[in-house]
């Protein structure tokens, strides 16, 4: 489906739908226990309360960048859209634990791959909130960001819809 939104169309504005990364509850970024995403000063998005600890990919792409410690990890579409996706609130501190990254970056990746299996109660006993932000990081490229809600499964589709400014 996405092929065609790279073909010889004409169209003015190019949408990029993303997939669940993970299972759980959507919630809007303004219930994110942490300013700098429920303010929106990381980008636009949504974060999922999961109930699943596997993170998979939301579309086709290359890991940009997969953070150290395994909590957090930028996706790119071939459009150039970068997504990240950061397990956790503050769950830098953990220092790795609880996460084992499953790519490294520079690894192209399939939607629906597994990228990180992450360790839910071990964050949560390390008092930590599990609630994952996931918002465009590269926002500049963006027209307008629509986001779903509600209870989604992993790989449910159009999670949210990136509309992606015309003449990149």
């Amino acid at each position: 489906m996405l092929g065609k939104l790279f073909g010889n169309s004409k169209t003015k504005t190019m949408t990029v739908e993303i997939a669940a990364p993970l299972a759980g509850k959507l919630v809007p970024l303004a219930e994110v226990p942490d300013e700098a995403f429920s303010q929106g000063y990381m980008g636009p998005g949504a974060a999922i309360v999961p109930t699943s600890g596997t993170v998979t990919a939301p579309f086709d792409g290359t890991i940009g960048h997969l953070i150290d410690t395994g909590h957090a990890v930028v996706v790119e579409h071939e459009s150039g859209l970068e997504l990240l996706i950061h397990v956790g609130i503050n769950t830098v501190e953990m220092k790795g634990e609880g996460f084992k990254p499953l790519v490294k970056t520079g690894d192209s990746v399939k939607k629906g791959q597994p990228l990180i299996e992450v360790d839910l109660e071990r964050i949560r006993e390390a008092g930590y909130s599990v609630v994952t932000p996931i918002v465009v990081a590269n926002e500049d490229m963006t027209e307008s960001v629509d986001s779903a809600s509600g209870d989604v499964e992993a790989q449910a589709p159009a999670i949210l819809k990136v509309h992606l400014k015309s003449g990149k």
